[in-house]
């Protein structure tokens, strides 16, 4: 059973059912009684209309709110797990939004709650039987060298195996980590970052316990009979993460938020204004987030 945190009207505006397939409820204790029926929106309503497929600052507050309310009743234990639907940055930077994305501000409204391990947040990509962990999220690839440093290749490769523990069942983790440069740097010759940063980094984690093997050549480390080697990837930067995601399985895949206090997954893909209404939205990614998160609560729970 799950529920919506959104603007019910919205909802049953987009659905095909329209108001018949869509309830507000006014807690989570309500949505059982209503799920076998309809899809229960606790119902935090937008501020002004809205336009199917037309981004909006207006609607920017609202937003957050939903985001601020889910992960509350997650933090509280009203719900097992979060899954986000994919928002507009633009019209929240336009209203004020300070944070690059849905994980770097989850991490920041579970900052204060108290977590086992190593801390996130920290991105996971999962599709077609691959993970893979990001040391850095969204960053314009100009900054990318200079914030991969030693202390987080070690810490986002503890929490990528700390979770593959706790949360995938993985009983001894064995993590691939990517050099930075063309190569892995080509000993020096096309980049210094493997031997002065990452190199350092994957001895560390050896030291600390993790089966840790790297820098390894980014465009040599997703074919099958090397993913066969590890059971999550690490990648320095954004790209080189999601490329092999979407070439996997580009429908599936999902975003999972590693090193929190609670469960947080969110479908792979963007908010599709163009097609907006259309009817041809595909939910696959959405399923699957669901489904994972799921799978990870559970775990969790014992």
């Amino acid at each position: 059973m799950f529920l919506v945190v959104g603007d019910a009207q919205s909802l049953a505006a987009g659905s095909m059912g329209g108001a018949s397939v869509v309830r507000p409820v006014g807690s989570p204790a309500e949505a059982a009684d209503v799920f076998a029926d309809a899809l229960p929106v606790l119902d935090i309503p937008l501020s002004t209309p809205i336009v199917s497929g037309r981004p909006s600052p207006a609607a920017a507050g609202a937003v957050i709110r939903w985001i601020e309310t889910a992960v509350g009743l997650t933090l509280s234990g009203d719900a097992s797990a979060l899954v986000t639907g994919p928002i507009s940055k633009a019209p929240l930077y336009e209203a004020g939004f300070t944070f690059p994305g849905h994980t770097e501000f989850v991490g920041e409204l579970t900052s204060a709650a108290s977590h086992d391990g190593a801390r996130g947040p920290v991105m996971m990509l999962v599709a077609g039987g691959l993970r893979v962990s990001l040391v850095t999220i969204h960053e314009p690839l100009a900054k990318v060298p200079g914030l991969v440093t030693v202390e987080r290749v070690v810490n986002a490769a503890l929490v990528t195996a700390q979770a593959l523990v706790r949360d995938f069942g993985v009983v001894a983790p064995r993590i691939a980590v990517s050099g930075l440069n063309p190569h892995a740097g080509e000993a020096g010759a096309i980049g210094s970052e493997e031997a002065t940063v990452i190199g350092p980094a994957v001895r560390a984690l050896r030291d600390l316990g993790v089966d840790a093997t790297g820098p390894l050549p980014a465009d040599s480390l997703f074919y099958p009979e090397a993913r066969a080697r590890y059971d999550a990837a690490l990648c320095m930067y954004h790209d080189q993460a999601l490329i092999p995601v979407k070439m996997l399985d580009f429908w599936g895949g999902v975003n999972v938020t590693l090193g929190l206090p609670i469960v947080r997954a969110s479908p792979d893909h963007g908010v599709g204004f163009n097609i907006a209404g259309r009817g041809v939205a595909r939910p696959d990614s959405l399923i699957a987030a669901l489904r994972l998160a799921d799978q990870i609560a559970q775990r969790r729970a014992g």
